[in-house]
């Protein structure tokens, strides 16, 4: 009888503590934990007796790559729990701002955390080092640079949004202050479509695994801030059902929730939410350049790699940029930016789910009359997909698991962070062992 153990301590170039435990006994895999060791956060249980308004930016420290996706949600569900709708206008500009944040999280992802997988290197600091790989690095921070920068004008600032509240923006911008962005936004997407293009170049391992594709659905554009939950099997439900249909078990191996995706049986099973999964079930909601880039590259769905998610988050990149400058040629600031709210309100519940640049995220919030949260659930993309990253590891390590220890450990990384998982803001170094007996 021989036994191997894979052990990756420290996950390297995603956000947050997490190690991987991989057993395998007679060239069988028998046993697979990703392992999240961070501490819990408990950022539910202490949103109770906070006033509705300090829950947007309470939220927003959830994530400091994603607080916009953090602030959307919740501002959409409170607002449904309040019963209030926001004047005209502040519907674009919440896109624009959403749309920021996928672009600056995007181009960190692409350059920064997983291109060093596909071309061999430890890292994007040691790409730059390389007088041929530097621009690479230099084009990837520009990138998120940009996205930053919308975040800015019309957040306050690029990391924790300010301007965001229940009922619209606390200040919008003025359209001189977008349209300044105009240059930088256009060299944003020439860039992107560039950047996809020699990106289909690049050597992808040929795995595919049959994924239950989960994801917004807008009936007129790409699904960001609103729209209904569908999936690959059928599924097409309104946000308030979510519950319904996913439900969040606790492991003994981690401290984050997996959750389940509840078929007709009752049997709860793993799911993809994401980039793949977006451009998998709304293709066709894409922009043209998007779409016409998509085409001239061979990619076509369903693209059931998850590795090729770096191509449909270059697709991403591509349609945020377009958007952007759409909005922004149309943009006019909306007066007023918020609609007030009364001290005394009627208690409410609401849900909401928007699309953060890793997947669905979902927020259910009680308030009271006082404006106090009384009940708050939120559900991370992150914690959707930890499952759905178990059961690939199932599927790929015994294809990888004779090859050299160096290779294996790129490999069981790579497709790790194809998901760019985020367990929370921090990096660190990955060591693998292997152990055979």
């Amino acid at each position: 009888m021989t036994e191997k153990h894979i052990n990756v301590d420290y996950l390297a170039r995603v956000e947050g503590e997490g190690a991987l435990r991989v057993k395998i006994l007679d060239a069988q895999v028998t046993d697979v934990q990703l392992n999240i060791f961070e501490p819990p956060r408990f950022f539910e249980a202490f949103l109770r007796g906070r006033g509705y308004q300090e829950t947007i930016d309470i939220v927003a420290r959830i994530c400091g790559i994603c607080p916009v996706a953090y602030q959307m949600s919740a501002a959409h569900a409170l607002e449904k729990a309040l019963g209030v709708t926001p004047p005209e206008g502040v519907r674009p500009l919440r896109r624009l701002l959403y749309l920021g944040e996928w672009i600056e999280s995007h181009g960190l992802h692409l350059f920064m955390l997983h291109l060093p997988d596909f071309l061999g290197y430890e890292s994007a600091i040691e790409m730059a080092g390389i007088p041929e790989l530097r621009p690479l690095v230099e084009q990837g921070l520009r990138l998120k640079k940009t996205g930053n920068q919308l975040m800015t004008v019309i957040g306050g600032r690029e990391i924790h949004p300010i301007s965001v509240c229940a009922g619209g923006f606390y200040r919008a911008p003025r359209p001189a202050q977008l349209q300044a962005l105009a240059p930088d936004l256009e060299w944003g997407l020439e860039t992107a479509v560039e950047t996809v293009r020699w990106a289909a170049d690049l050597h992808y391992p040929d795995f595919e695994a049959d994924y239950e594709f989960v994801s917004l659905s807008h009936p007129d554009e790409y699904p960001i801030n609103e729209g209904h939950i569908i999936s690959s099997s059928g599924l097409d439900i309104s946000m308030e059902e979510y519950e319904d249909h996913f439900s969040e078990i606790h492991v003994a191996h981690s401290n984050a929730l997996q959750s389940r995706y509840v078929n007709g049986s009752g049997e709860g099973g793993s799911y993809l939410v994401g980039p793949l999964a977006r451009v998998n079930l709304n293709f066709a909601k894409l922009s043209p350049t998007a779409q016409e880039t998509a085409r001239e590259i061979g990619f076509s769905v369903p693209e059931r790699n998850p590795f090729k998610s770096l191509l449909a988050r270059g697709l991403e990149l591509i349609h945020a940029f377009d958007e952007s400058l759409d909005i922004i040629r149309h943009y006019e600031e909306p007066r007023p930016s918020r609609t007030k709210l009364p001290a005394r309100l009627t208690p409410g519940e609401g849900m909401h789910a928007t699309e953060a640049p890793r997947g669905l995220l979902y927020h259910r919030y009680r308030v009271d009359e006082n404006g106090l949260i009384t009940f708050a659930k939120i559900v991370a993309p992150t914690s959707q997909n930890l499952k759905r990253i178990e059961d690939d590891l199932w599927q790929y390590v015994p294809g990888v698991m004779d090859l050299p220890l160096e290779e294996a450990t790129l490999r069981c990384e790579q497709l790790v962070r194809s998901y760019d998982p985020c367990i929370s803001c921090a990096t660190h170094f990955l060591k693998l062992d292997i152990e055979r007996t």
